[in-house]
């Protein structure tokens, strides 16, 4: 009833962890059993450690939050021997490891991307969106150009699925989508957070510490769903759905917009239980209705768009 399909990557259910919201999983294994969802995905992993953005990162927001933490993380030479074990740990037999990684140049993505294909990862999400790094510009996610070299240069150095994360801060996110597709992306992650900005007028400066961040929770969601609506209709990849998702019928509407799989991000900071509940709660409205996910996926596209 709940397994789904990301290309040639088989999931038990639909429902992943949004990279960035919750660790690798070992933070949040006290709350549930994680073996549970489809699968895991990592916080964005660069060559190098990074020390992150200055504080204040995180910043509430009447529906969702801004945040501006800047990729901070230890770096792939120690990730990959003391976090990606247990993550797999984690997942069990049946869930699935994907490590989202990240770079500021091509080089930096071809050489993450050989180094967890020898580790061994079930998949690789690149994190081409992320729009607290470089001064906010997202190179390889509004250069359609750039986007495809830079997937392409994944793609022929490992023998993973790839999937390839949007920004939605762009004119045109199915030109960036089919760029991605050109390269070689085996499925697309749509979307990652929306620029967004506080300031605090008492103090007269902005909130966060570099000023802006990216925007995610409820307050996005419309956004989000619109945006997986249009890419199903245009590219032929399997799309993963990601953007203030935080109830089973956040799920199913993703599902019926186009997207194959859903990730769960800033709901989780508030309960850090709810995917594997999310699970259950699948099951509970599919066989209410005596549908299954695969049946659901693409229903609200025009007929000859979700049968293609």
């Amino acid at each position: 009833m709940l397994k789904t399909r990301l290309g040639e990557l088989t999931l038990t259910n639909p429902v992943l962890s949004a990279s960035g919201t919750f660790g690798s999983g070992w933070e949040g294994r006290g709350f549930s059993d994680l073996s549970r969802v489809g699968g895991l995905v990592s916080k964005t992993v660069t060559v190098k450690p990074r020390p992150g953005n200055p504080p204040p990162r995180i910043f509430e927001t009447p529906a969702g939050m801004l945040n501006s933490i800047g990729l901070e993380n230890r770096g792939a030479d120690v990730f990959i021997p003391e976090t990606l074990p247990k993550m797999k740990q984690l997942a069990g037999e049946h869930g699935r490891v994907i490590v989202n990684i990240g770079g500021e140049s091509i080089d930096d993505f071809v050489e993450l991307a050989e180094r967890f294909t020898t580790a061994g990862v079930d998949a690789l999400e690149v994190n081409l969106s992320c729009p607290n790094v470089q001064e906010g510009r997202l190179l390889f996610s509004t250069e359609p150009r750039m986007c495809e070299r830079a997937v392409a240069a994944v793609k022929a150095c490992t023998d993973v699925p790839v999937f390839a994360k949007l920004s939605p801060n762009v004119t045109d996110i199915v030109a960036i989508a089919k760029a991605a597709e050109q390269g070689g992306a085996d499925g697309l992650t749509a979307i990652n957070t929306l620029i967004g900005m506080a300031i605090d007028w008492r103090a007269r400066r902005p909130v966060l510490g570099r000023g802006i961040g990216g925007l995610s929770g409820p307050a996005i969601r419309p956004v989000a769903v619109r945006m997986v609506y249009e890419i199903c209709r245009n590219v032929k990849i399997p799309v993963i759905g990601v953007g203030g998702i935080a109830s089973a019928s956040d799920v199913l509407e993703f599902l019926c917009a186009g997207a194959a799989a859903v990730q769960v991000g800033t709901a989780q900071f508030a309960d850090p239980a709810l995917m594997v509940r999310l699970v259950a709660e699948l099951e509970t409205e599919l066989a209410a209705i005596g549908a299954t996910v695969e049946q659901l996926i693409g229903a609200a596209l025009p007929a000859t768009e979700a049968s293609a």
